[in-house]
């Protein structure tokens, strides 16, 4: 899967719509940039204030919150993600960048005396595991019990019950009856208000819900997309040398070619025709994030990877008001990830692969590895190849 993968080039040209079935319903995806850009913007036709239904497949039976702020519409949308916005934007400030350096250059430090690691729950969730206790500004011991959880806190097998959901009301009650004056993501949710009142214990744990769970897996599995495209080309590490700024560009362009989210859901309010496809009053249309990355209208030769590609108007990080708000942690994370390759590491192999594949009635999509393990070999910038 070291090359980039596109299932829906001949619906997405031929009609920008392909019909899926999600646990027993017929959900029309739309396929073609300009169609999921419009409809993310409309959130009067399809609407994302539907708790459980924005993912695909819907998570009735994984949680019993609605996340926040995702589920819901401007303008109530606007006020909810005000309120946890500025934990997301730490990822920009200095003292967090530089952990996340120091945290990336600790577990490539131990990559390249083991000589081998298994990239996806070996290096990419701990460090996602660990970064998320900077962004959120609590102990980076909590990491720990983050990790154990897996890739999915919902679907993955070492997550049993509703573990999360346990978790965070355990934190919340600590957080209430030690007053709740800390720094942290807790304490701040515990004493937060919305619209002049204080907030529910079901929105703060629906917030919270959400930052664990919302960009836990994509950001695993495009770490580990990652490190097998650069197993498999290694000029582009050899480009990365050469300037350490390009892995911004480097890394926006991966985030675009190995897309880990297929597509999102929103909710017609009205009954609604898609490109020729009705949908019912209460129905879904998937907007495909995976297609429309892929569109020729609005990239030039998208099937190949190009790390300098500029501009590259990708919609891996959603588009409109649902921009995702993790989007500056995943970015952080990967450009960090990619420049401390460069400068340490002279080739990447592939030892083993098992990759992960979405297969569904309509289309079937790699977007991931279960697991991956490389052979990182010494070099790169710091000794001396260039």
């Amino acid at each position: 899967m070291a090359q980039p993968q596109d299932p829906f080039r001949e619906a997405r040209r031929e009609h920008g719509v392909l019909v899926s079935n999600s646990q027993g319903e017929d959900v029309p995806m739309l396929l073609r940039h300009a169609d999921v850009r419009a409809a993310a913007r409309d959130v009067a036709t399809y609407s994302s204030d539907a708790p459980f239904r924005v993912p695909i497949p819907s998570e009735e039976t994984m949680r019993t919150v609605r996340q926040l702020p995702i589920e819901t519409d401007p303008p109530l949308h606007t006020d909810y993600r005000a309120i946890v916005e500025p934990f997301f934007a730490r990822a920009k400030k200095p003292e967090v960048v530089a952990k996340v350096e120091s945290l990336i250059g600790e577990v490539l430090t131990a990559a390249l005396a083991a000589g081998e690691v298994e990239v996806v729950r070996e290096m990419a969730l701990p460090v996602q595991s660990r970064a998320l206790t900077y962004l959120l500004d609590v102990p980076e011991s909590e990491a720990a019990v983050w990790t154990g959880w897996g890739v999915h806190v919902f679907y993955d097998e070492g997550s049993r019950g509703n573990v999360l959901e346990d978790y965070l009301n355990a934190k919340f009650d600590a957080a209430e009856a030690a007053g709740a004056t800390g720094d942290d993501f807790f304490s701040a949710l515990a004493r937060a208000e919305f619209r002049g009142r204080p907030l529910t214990r079901e929105e703060a744990v629906g917030f919270a819900n959400l930052a664990f769970a919302g960009g836990r897996d994509t950001v695993i599995y495009s770490i580990a997309c990652a490190v097998a495209y650069l197993a498999a080309h290694p000029e582009a590490l050899d480009f990365l040398r050469g300037d350490p700024k390009r892995a911004v560009l480097a890394s926006e362009e991966l985030f675009r070619a190995f897309m880990p989210l297929t597509h999102i859901g929103r909710v017609c309010p009205a009954h609604t025709e898609v490109k020729g496809v009705p949908v019912p009053p209460g129905g879904r249309v998937s907007l495909c994030w995976a297609s429309a990355n892929f569109d020729e209208d609005a990239f030039e030769d998208p099937g190949e990877v190009r790390l300098d590609r500029k501009p590259n108007p990708h919609l891996s990080f959603g588009f409109g008001a649902h921009l995702c708000l993790g989007a500056p942690h995943a970015r952080l994370i990967l450009r960090t990830l990619l420049k401390a390759l460069a400068e340490r590491v002279r080739s990447v192999e592939v030892v083993e692969a098992e990759e992960r594949t979405e297969a569904e009635q309509a289309y079937s999509r790699t977007l991931g590895y279960h697991s991956l393990r490389c052979r990182f070999r010494p070099g790169g910038q710091r000794s001396g190849i260039e």
